[in-house]
């Protein structure tokens, strides 16, 4: 039987929302509610006929509410399959009756261990009943909708009052309820292992339909966990095409880098390395420093202005051929001139959230770790050579930042507030301060360097100062530090090391 009426629902909810009015509309049909607890009190309250739980079982609450429809008559007229004559046969013999609608929802276990909690109050806001009897709906979907969510009700009340529900919408029920207890075990596990972490549980769910991934063969799409707060799902996208897997990968990098950056700083990445960064008296000009880094690999890449986007940096961008813009906020002017680039994706977004967690998958497996977070301050850092001069010290501040977020072997070059040279994902440090300088040109005579990670040898640091580099910013720690200190003194540029490596794969 594909529509199935609903004579009788069973009701325990946890969040109130629309529950009155929801509960109205069954009773207005004629069907009967069972209910118990809180739930119960407030129908009653609502002046809504309710049948206590305790008279279907014949057995009060106990253990002050932990056990209230733990029971073979709730249980049974769930799980009953009409379609067989011996459960049929069961029911009759007990004289229970089934239930065609179950809704539950949880008690708030995550919002409470979201805040502040004691064990005991975590503890008691597991549920047990709630997702025995969800599970149990969602089991015998042939026979019973199960309701986990207060947003379906309107739709839920609109299938009953035509008759029924649908095979189809059953399923769909089924398929949220079971995803709900795995996201409300998973919260479980997580908060109990929260000092060890030997056991990680993420439940996700699909967000968007991407139309391939890296590469057109390549199916794809983003998943999240349930209510992920990532800036992305707060984005306003203003225009453009959709966004794709490569653009999501960009912009990610790219608005990373600009939220690390001074205020007023703009951000130009490519294949998730920066091709450009720098701050301005204004945003346009922050633009035009930063796309003049290497306007080459900026062809095509990800801008992210860590300022507001006005018209004249919209005049400036709408030059080049971009990909993706992304701003906390942007004017009707701008909005106005960038409405003639139609393929050009415009974001406004909040800051990054405060997710820590970075995963990547390998072969049947995933290295996880906490994401990196870059620590910039020059007087925690170690002075080995003479001591940088102010300017020297703002550039290397900012060549730090945007090296932690370059792919290693990793070498920045910045010049006045302004990236005039990456080498970025070079298998050898030297090479990358190769790439860096050639792409520098003259512009990295008077410039600071940052590494992501320490020399190994002192050919990196002869290399760049006998460029014209005057100040390098590097962790430290290899056996041959000494050597790299001599290469230092020896061209008199200022070095300093930060003890912190930011080695990004």
């Amino acid at each position: 039987m594909d529509r199935i009426p609903v004579r009788r629902a069973l009701i325990s909810v946890s969040d109130k929302t629309g529950l009155i009015e929801f509960a109205h509309r069954l009773h207005a049909v004629g069907v009967e509610i069972v209910s118990s607890g809180g739930t119960g009190r407030a129908l009653i309250d609502a002046d809504i006929p309710v049948t206590a739980v305790a008279d279907i079982t014949g057995a009060p609450e106990m253990l002050g509410g932990r056990v209230k429809t733990l029971h073979p008559t709730v249980h049974g007229a769930i799980l009953a399959d009409l379609g067989d004559r011996v459960h049929r046969s069961d029911l009759e013999e007990r004289d229970i009756e089934s239930f065609e609608l179950v809704v539950v929802n949880l008690y708030p276990f995550e919002e409470t261990v979201a805040g502040e909690s004691s064990v005991e109050e975590a503890v008691e806001q597991i549920d047990i009943g709630g997702p025995a009897m969800i599970r149990s709906a969602a089991k015998n979907h042939a026979w019973v909708a199960v309701v986990v969510s207060p947003d379906r009700y309107d739709g839920i009340a609109d299938a009953v009052e035509q008759g029924g529900t649908t095979r189809d919408l059953r399923i769909e029920l089924a398929r949220e309820a079971f995803f709900r207890t795995a996201t409300y075990d998973a919260a479980i596990v997580n908060w109990l292992e929260r000092d060890g972490a030997e056991r990680l549980v993420l439940p996700m769910e699909q967000v968007a339909s991407l139309r391939y991934g890296e590469n057109p063969h390549q199916p794809a799409a983003m998943y999240a966990a349930q209510g992920s707060d990532g800036w992305w799902a707060r984005a306003e996208q203003l225009q453009g095409k959709e966004m794709s897997f490569n653009n999501y990968a960009d912009a990610d990098a790219a608005w990373r880098l600009a939220n690390d950056l001074p205020t007023g700083s703009v951000a130009i990445l490519k294949h998730m390395n920066a091709c450009g960064a720098a701050t301005g008296s204004t945003m346009a000009d922050a633009f035009e420093r930063a796309w003049d880094c290497d306007p080459l690999s900026a062809f095509g890449s990800v801008v992210a202005l860590n300022g507001t986007l006005d018209e004249d940096t919209a005049v400036a961008i709408s030059r080049f051929f971009v990909e993706v813009v992304l701003a906390p906020e942007i004017t009707d002017g701008a909005k106005t001139v960038l409405q003639h680039k139609k393929n050009l994706r415009v974001l406004i977004a909040t800051p990054p959230s405060s997710f820590d967690l970075d995963m990547r998958a390998i072969d049947d497996g995933y290295l996880v770790q906490n994401r990196d977070v870059v620590t910039v301050d020059a007087t925690a850092w170690e002075s080995k050579t003479r001591h940088p001069t102010p300017s020297e010290i703002q550039d290397m501040e900012m060549a730090w930042v945007i090296a932690a977020h370059t792919k290693s072997n990793a070498i920045v070059l910045v010049s006045n507030g302004a990236a005039v040279g990456v080498g970025a994902g070079d298998q050898s440090r030297v090479g990358a301060a190769g790439r860096a300088l050639a792409k520098a040109g003259d512009r990295s005579r008077g410039a600071a360097c940052a590494s992501d990670a320490f020399f190994p040898f002192r050919d990196g640091p002869d290399t760049l100062a006998d460029a014209g580099v005057v100040a390098i910013v590097e962790p430290g720690g290899s056996v041959r530090d000494d050597e790299v200190i001599e290469s230092a003194n020896e061209h008199g540029v200022a070095l300093m090391f930060t003890g912190e490596r930011h080695f990004r794969h």
